[in-house]
């Protein structure tokens, strides 16, 4: 990022930007010194239903927030030599979810605890990782969350929000390869879920690139920043810490 930023090139990047907050903020600064613009790669904010959701919410059209919840899970784990290299659960996979647990609530996560543990292969446990986890959080508007995470859903790519508020309820489910229903005396049957995140987040792949582009293009600011960026690590790390001391961590202890 740094080279790019004193090239004078504005930046598309992917996440997390690094697994140290001191190699981030260099790099930010860097982008700052420059003056050129950066774009965070957190593609699920530009997901068509994820982003109703976040507008009904800014809206107001569910009342105070209350209540929110994730599921985040993945129809299979990585190779083991992915985990190891990973940064971990935290900062590969649940940091997706911390930037939607921000981006849905407008309000940032103050306080995070973690319960998890390897249920699936432990050869994940061997690399020093886990492969399940729940993470509950707090939020500055007095909300609360839950995040729960499974490196393997035999039936494919699980991916659904919902947030409850004083007023009503905002909730997306699972794409689905097509929407027929079939009906049996024996039972109710219907597609499973998109089987990984190329298929069910296509959309918002291009969505998020148009965006910079357009971004650059008419030298306004980018939807996701720098900031937005080094958030999720910050939770990711104070997640950790929760799970290795069995107790709730404030993200200002990070």
């Amino acid at each position: 990022m740094q080279e790019a930023a004193a090239a004078g090139k504005h930046i598309f990047y992917e996440q997390p930007i690094d697994h140290t907050l001191e190699k981030i903020d260099a790099a930010l600064a860097a982008v700052n010194k420059a003056g050129v613009k950066l774009q965070i790669g957190f593609n699920r904010r530009f997901d068509s239903n994820f982003r109703k959701v976040r507008e009904l919410v800014a809206s107001g059209k569910i009342g105070k927030p209350h209540i929110l919840r994730i599921t985040s899970r993945d129809p299979a784990p990585p190779p083991i030599e992915y985990i190891k290299v990973s940064g971990g659960i935290f900062l590969d996979m649940t940091i997706h979810d911390f930037d939607m647990a921000r981006y849905l609530m407008g309000s940032e996560v103050t306080q995070v605890f973690v319960a998890g543990g390897v249920m699936i292969d432990p050869k994940i446990g061997e690399a020093g990782d886990l492969d399940t986890a729940i993470t509950t959080l707090w939020f500055a508007n007095g909300a609360i969350g839950t995040i729960d995470n499974s490196r393997q859903a035999v039936y494919g790519y699980d991916q659904r929000v919902e947030v409850l508020g004083s007023e009503g309820m905002a909730a997306v489910s699972n794409n689905l390869p097509d929407t027929h229903v079939h009906s049996t005396r024996d039972g109710v049957y219907s597609s499973k879920p998109l089987y990984f995140f190329l298929e069910r987040y296509t959309e918002s792949f291009v969505n998020e690139m148009s965006e910079f582009i357009e971004s650059v293009g008419k030298n306004t600011p980018t939807p996701v920043t720098g900031a937005d960026g080094r958030a999720p690590v910050v939770i990711g790390m104070a997640a950790l810490k929760s799970y290795k001391e069995n107790r709730p961590v404030k993200i200002s202890e990070i």
